[in-house]
């Protein structure tokens, strides 16, 4: 079985060996996968300087006392990134990524903000995490069966006042001063929420929603003309962090607007409390336009209509989404896909056959997915357009996606580290594949044909001669006349 190497940052270290601080329970569950399953926990030298330079002599003793427990990176490297004036604290974060940069480990574990922030702008964001997704990527790995993405509930607020009392709302009475009678208020408006229940009765996420007419969203005056969609609040509990909550939300918010005609999609918050959440956003096309109030405001365009295409194909679907460039400079593949998997990856495609038997609407799982396959195919690119092709039971094509990322890969690890977050394949399945040359896709879901198209179809048209079996490119005249046929 392959092993991850994970390096550990210093605030990570500290709780897991400072006994008079308390331990989250996804990182207590985090360290116990890593052992049980061989995974390796390494500490940087520079987490030790950093502890060295704690003040209180019998604290800093006992933290390096218990260090030894784990394994010391070896072979530190000169950090290029430093300079006589980085400061101490500084120049021990940018070693400690620099390690990552240089492939020392797999990924970095850290909730030091700063690092997530440099790791994006030097292209390392996918390999740093923080507690919650660290504690996910091995239980995708070597639980799948229990962390399969979940579907939300929409509700009036009215529902929820009776929850008001849990500690699910501690964190938002303490960031609004007359949060409770604000949830009444709205709720007697007649507001609505999507909501995530983590067990039978008990909030594990919610999301309040409403629609607003030109309304002002900047302390500079900044108007978003005709009917938009605030989120007001937006909030995901500690137990459910790492699964994708906040993909359904927006998957749920994008769908109301679409439906809806709403051109644009806002919300705001503070920029510290709510900094993952705004790097979420970004890449998905929200963009700081300025202060409200204490917050900060971000607003994503949300058009009717599709506008020009001024940009690259990839970047106009994160621009966009959920519109997305299906001219003829983009190419289109048909990709057959296992219907265990299709399961897996589009469970609202499979709820939605059993609409009339639930009682409620699902809205589905996650927009950032992965496939991989052992397809011949190497020039998929970018902003390159895949028609998901269900084999076996349906024998149809269901699904469309846009490609973001394609590359070629052999090593269990780098794979696991691309798709843990984006799927549920576990380590046993990827390090089988990984045996060949294996074909990794990165790509987001954009919708689900209304009307699946049949292999029989496929072959009256002279798509397709025999049975689909591997990725294939297609012409953009064929193309169209799927999306016709599926509406």
């Amino acid at each position: 079985m392959a092993y991850v190497r994970f390096l550990l940052d210093t605030n990570i270290l500290i709780p897991l060996e400072d006994s008079t601080l308390p331990l989250q329970e996804s990182l207590a569950r985090f360290v116990r996968l890593a052992h049980e399953h061989n995974h390796q926990l390494l500490f940087h030298p520079a987490s030790e300087d950093d502890i060295n330079r704690d003040p209180d002599p019998h604290r800093r003793a006992r933290t390096l006392e218990r260090l030894r427990q784990y394994t010391r990176l070896t072979g530190r490297q000169p950090c290029p990134w430093n300079t006589p004036t980085t400061s101490p604290n500084d120049a021990a974060d940018n070693e400690i990524l620099y390690a990552l940069h240089c492939d020392a480990v797999h990924a970095l574990v850290t909730e030091d903000r700063a690092i997530h922030d440099k790791a994006r702008q030097r292209g390392l964001v996918q390999r740093v995490y923080t507690i919650q997704t660290a504690d996910d990527f091995l239980r995708r790995l070597h639980e799948a069966r229990y962390v399969l993405l979940p579907n939300i509930e929409d509700v009036p607020l009215h529902a929820l006042t009776r929850f008001l009392d849990e500690d699910f709302f501690n964190s938002l009475r303490e960031g609004y001063d007359g949060f409770d009678a604000w949830f009444r208020e709205k709720a007697r408006e007649g507001r609505t929420a999507w909501v995530y229940w983590d067990s039978p009765g008990h909030l594990g996420a919610l999301c309040i929603y409403v629609r607003q007419n030109n309304e002002r969203v900047t302390d500079d005056g900044l108007v978003l003309q005709g009917q938009a969609l605030k989120l007001s609040t937006f909030k995901v509990g500690g137990s459910c962090r790492g699964r994708k909550i906040g993909e359904l939300f927006l998957k749920a918010a994008f769908r109301h607007a679409t439906a809806n005609a709403l051109e644009h999609i806002f919300i705001h918050g503070d920029a510290e409390k709510q900094h993952f959440l705004f790097q979420l956003l970004e890449d998905f096309g929200f963009e700081n336009v300025g202060a409200y109030k204490s917050d900060v405001m971000y607003v994503k365009r949300h058009p009717v209509k599709p506008p020009p295409a001024g940009i690259g194909a990839f970047d106009y679907l994160r621009k966009y989404y959920p519109h997305f460039r299906q001219d003829e400079s983009t190419q289109k593949f048909l990709v057959p896909i296992r219907p265990d998997f299709h399961r897996v990856l589009f469970p609202d495609y499979s709820l939605k056959q059993l609409q009339l038997f639930l009682p409620i609407n699902p809205a589905g799982n996650a927009i950032k997915l992965a496939y991989l396959s052992h397809a011949p195919t190497k020039d998929i690119g970018p902003g390159d357009v895949v028609l998901f092709y269900r084999s076996g039971d349906h024998q149809a094509v269901t699904s469309i996606g846009v490609v973001e990322d394609y590359q070629t890969l052999t090593d269990a690890q780098a794979i696991a580290g691309l798709v843990s977050r984006r799927t549920v394949y576990s380590m046993a399945e990827i390090v089988r594949m990984a045996a060949k040359p294996t074909r990794v896709m990165l790509f987001r879901l954009v919708k689900h044909l209304t009307n699946p198209v049949s292999f029989d179809w496929l072959r009256m048209n002279k798509i397709v001669q025999g049975n689909v079996q591997t990725i294939r490119k297609i012409g953009q005249q064929q193309y169209d006349a799927i999306l016709q046929e599926g509406r």
